[in-house]
């Protein structure tokens, strides 16, 4: 299937002559959506029909990906299956008889990089709730994990020598999810600066993120540390720590990530890892995070 997007890139190059970046962002749609074909054991553009298109803009939907990106990832299927019929590579194009994108009644906000940046740059990392604060934020967005996740975070959950993090999420799922550099800097430093003046003994427990009581954070916490900043950074939106997840998703796969691997990171999928050392996608995982995330440096 690789190399029939190709040849349509190729095509719309020579034949309609559109810009570099239209053309980068036709193949990022094309090669998620063909990644997306080989993991439903789809091998030929004859064996797609109406469900698998639909299927795949639901899961990009349910993983966040804001409006104009779902429509131009249909726009860009739709393209590419006319210029099947059109090359009589098949017979009929499937999306076709398609309507756009059923989008759900409320799509996840998220934040732009620039918004991003600016909440980081709000946070004062020369006081020690700053650098607390900005530990969690960067661990927020650079994982993508549920606030109930990052709360639960233990400290033996923390693998720096991987940058990953062993997360239990709904269902006491466990995944691995990694983490970029920058977080990893942040994290360092709260751990040794910081957690080691605020841990209060048994009342701490192995808790990564305390309050500044030395008792464990909580959710009601973490959205207020996060509406301190946004107002700092002033930002209009309505940011909860699950805007950061949004975002997270988004900016993966707006990246050109791989579905499944943006899937596993979320906790998504049925896979269930319970061996960090002995689970087979962690280096490929790592390699999507370090390549997509607009943070990981």
């Amino acid at each position: 299937m690789q190399h029939l997007v190709q040849d349509f890139i190729n095509y719309l190059s020579i034949e309609r002559n559109l810009s570099g970046n239209t053309l980068e962002a036709y193949r990022n749609d094309l090669n998620r959506y063909c990644q997306f074909l080989q993991d439903e054991g789809v091998k030929r553009p004859d064996q797609i029909d109406i469900s698998i298109i639909q299927k795949f803009i639901n899961t990009l939907a349910d993983l966040g990906l804001v409006a104009s990106s779902l429509s131009r990832n249909f726009s860009s299927i739709r393209s590419f299956h006319k210029f099947l019929v059109g090359e009589n590579l098949v017979r009929e194009n499937p999306a076709e008889m398609l309507q756009s994108p059923r989008l759900p009644a409320r799509l996840p906000k998220i934040l732009e990089l620039s918004e991003i940046d600016a909440i980081m740059a709000a946070i004062d990392i020369n006081t020690n709730k700053g650098i607390r604060d900005r530990a969690i934020i960067e661990t927020l967005y650079s994982t993508g994990v549920r606030v109930s996740e990052l709360t639960s975070l233990e400290m033996s959950h923390v693998y720096f020598r991987h940058n990953v993090i062993r997360v239990f999420g709904k269902g006491s799922k466990e995944r691995i999810v990694p983490f970029g550099e920058r977080a990893k800097s942040y994290l360092k430093n709260y751990i040794t600066a910081v957690r080691s003046l605020l841990r209060r003994g048994t009342k701490s427990g192995d808790i990564l993120f305390l309050n500044m009581r030395g008792t464990p954070l909580s959710r009601m916490g973490v959205w207020k540390i996060i509406q301190q900043y946004v107002k700092l950074a002033d930002i209009r939106k309505q940011v909860s720590p699950h805007v950061f997840r949004h975002s997270f998703a988004t900016h993966l796969l707006e990246g050109g990530a791989n579905l499944r691997a943006v899937q596993e990171m979320l906790g998504h999928s049925d896979i269930s890892t319970t061996q960090i050392y002995t689970h087979l996608d962690r280096e490929y995982l790592i390699e999507q995070h370090r390549t997509f995330h607009p943070r990981y440096k």
